[in-house]
C-alpha cells in the first residue's frame, strides 16, 4: 500500500506529553515531517525501557528542531508559558493536547483527590491548551490546527474507570464546543480517539502518587499492567496498537488534507468500538 508523506516546513507544533508513549512518536513524525517541535511535560526523561535521549534530543538527532519546556498541564500559566515559547519560532500553529494520567478504582472506592487530579490533568490541561494555542492564533491572525488526545473511553463505559471515562468524555465535548466556535476563525479542532495501545501510560508520575498517598490504585507498584491483561482477542485486528499505529492520524487531521474536518472523533483502536 501508499504511504503518506507530510510537510509541516515551517510549522510550529506544541505536544504536550511529549516525553514518552503516544506523545513522543507524535512529537518525532511532526519532527521527521520539518515541522519545529516543542516537547511540553513535567519530565524530561523518557519511560520507555531502553530509551534515555529525551524527545527533543531525539528530534534533533534526527535533523529536526525541537526543544523541551518543563510544564505542568494542569496550571493554566504553564501551558501559556509553552505557546509564548512558541513565539520564538512565529507562534504555534498546531497544539497537540496529549498529556493525560489513568486511574482505577471502583466508583465506590474512588478517592476525591485522586479524580480531582484525573480531570486536573486529562480535561483542564486539555482546556487549558485548546484556550492557549486559539488566543495566540486568533492574536498572530492566523489558522490552525488542536489535536487533542481523546480515547474509546470518551463514548464506551468500563467497570473501575469512573475517573478516566468520565474526563475523557469531557474531552470529547471540549474538542466539540471549540470546533463549534473556533471553525470561523479557520481554527480546526479535532482528537484522535486511541484504543488499547501498548505504552507506558499505566505508570504515574512520582510527584503526584506520593502527594494522594496510598490506599487505592495510585501508584506504579498498585497500576494494573495494561499490558499484559489478555485482551488481544478482543480486538478485531487481533493485536493491541502502537504508537506508530496511532501518530498518522495526528499529522493528518493537523494537515492540509483534513482542512474540512473539524470536532472529529477519530478512533484507532484496531475495530475495538465496534463490537
Amino acid at each position: 500500500m501508499g504511504k503518506i508523506t507530510y510537510d509541516f516546513s515551517d510549522e510550529t507544533v506544541i505536544v504536550t506529553g511529549g516525553t514518552s508513549g503516544i506523545g513522543r512518536e507524535v512529537a518525532r513524525r511532526f519532527g521527521e515531517a520539518g515541522a519545529t517541535v516543542i516537547v511540553a511535560d513535567i519530565r524530561e526523561e523518557p519511560k520507555e525501557d531502553g530509551e534515555s535521549a529525551p524527545t527533543h534530543e531525539l528530534v534533533e538527532d534526527n535533523g529536526g528542531r525541537a526543544e523541551f519546556v518543563e510544564t505542568d498541564v494542569s496550571d493554566p500559566e504553564d501551558v501559556g508559558a509553552v505557546v509564548e515559547a512558541a513565539r520564538e519560532f512565529g507562534g504555534v500553529d498546531v497544539m497537540v493536547n496529549n498529556a493525560g494520567i489513568y486511574r482505577e478504582a471502583s466508583l465506590i472506592e474512588t478517592d476525591a483527590d485522586a479524580f480531582d487530579q484525573v480531570f486536573a490533568i486529562n480535561v483542564r490541561g486539555v482546556f487549558a491548551g485548546c484556550r492557549a494555542a486559539a488566543r495566540d492564533m486568533l492574536d498572530r491572525g492566523e489558522p490552525g490546527s488542536i489535536v487533542n488526545t481523546a480515547s474509546i473511553s470518551s463514548e464506551y463505559a468500563q467497570v473501575g474507570h469512573s475517573m478516566y471515562d468520565a474526563s475523557k468524555g469531557a474531552v470529547m465535548m471540549l474538542t466539540r464546543v471549540a470546533a463549534l466556535e473556533l471553525a470561523r476563525h479557520d481554527i480546526r479542532v479535532n482528537a484522535v480517539a486511541p484504543g488499547i495501545i501498548e505504552t507506558t501510560f499505566g505508570a504515574g508520575n512520582p510527584d503526584f502518587d506520593r502527594e494522594l498517598g496510598d490506599g487505592f490504585i495510585l501508584n506504579d507498584a498498585e497500576l494494573p499492567d495494561l499490558n499484559a491483561q489478555e485482551i488481544d482477542p478482543e480486538i478485531p485486528m487481533g493485536h493491541m496498537g502502537t504508537p506508530e499505529d496511532l501518530a498518522g492520524s495526528y499529522l493528518f487531521l493537523a494537515s492540509d488534507e483534513a482542512d474540512y474536518i473539524t470536532g472529529h472523533l477519530l478512533y484507532v483502536d484496531g475495530g475495538y468500538q465496534i463490537l
